[in-house]
């Protein structure tokens, strides 16, 4: 495959009609705009479509030679995964943000007793229960994390593009990458996504 049928009719309606906002493209395949967001999302990643603030979508015809992505959409997410940044339930808020910026992450997968995934917290969860707490070192992360099963995951032989496609659709930063038992063996980010997309190997 060199991109999934939606995407090649979005692309001739963008060459037709260009520039072209994300609702009349949605309008003329008769969907919704939030079900085309993940496509475009990925036709713009790959250069394929650009778009201008308040225009519009168009074809950059700088990139026409990438015909064929099958190989950058079906890589397995290990092969694009970095370390993820895990830490026990009962971690203080306060080690918590410590650990987060000597790390450099905008996410921790926080881990039970039997180290599987039971919750996420992120920065934005941090400095909301930061905000006007003065116990910082005796609150555990786990009062401020999301929990399981409200948690979008992701498998290692799950491909890229699903990964990219869960990101998007769900408005997050990153994925925690599971094992069968739900243990957190790596994380794939938005920073993971875009970065090999810039360094896949385009020649071969």
């Amino acid at each position: 495959m060199d991109l999934t049928s939606r995407q090649d009719k979005i692309i001739n309606i963008v060459k037709d009609n260009e520039p072209i906002t994300s609702l009349d493209i949605a309008d003329k395949l008769e969907m919704s705009r939030a079900a085309i967001r993940s496509d475009l999302t990925v036709l713009t990643m790959l250069d394929i479509l650009a778009a201008k603030p308040k225009v519009g979508y168009y074809y950059n015809e700088d990139r026409e030679e990438l015909k064929d992505i099958e190989k950058l959409f079906n890589l397995p997410v290990c092969e694009v995964m970095s370390m993820p940044l895990n830490i026990k339930e009962n971690i203080s808020i306060y080690d918590a943000v410590v650990s987060m910026f000597l790390e450099d992450v905008g996410t921790i997968y926080v881990i039970d007793e039997n180290e599987k995934l039971s919750g996420v917290i992120s920065r934005k969860d941090l400095l909301k229960i930061s905000i006007g707490q003065t116990e910082l070192k005796k609150t555990p992360v786990s009062l401020a994390m999301t929990r399981m099963p409200n948690i979008i995951t992701i498998k290692q032989d799950d491909t890229y593009f699903e990964a990219a496609k869960r990101i998007s659709l769900n408005k997050i930063d990153s994925l925690p990458v599971i094992t069968d038992e739900y243990k957190v063996v790596g994380r794939i980010s938005k920073t993971n996504i875009t970065n090999y997309i810039v360094e896949f190997d385009w020649e071969n």
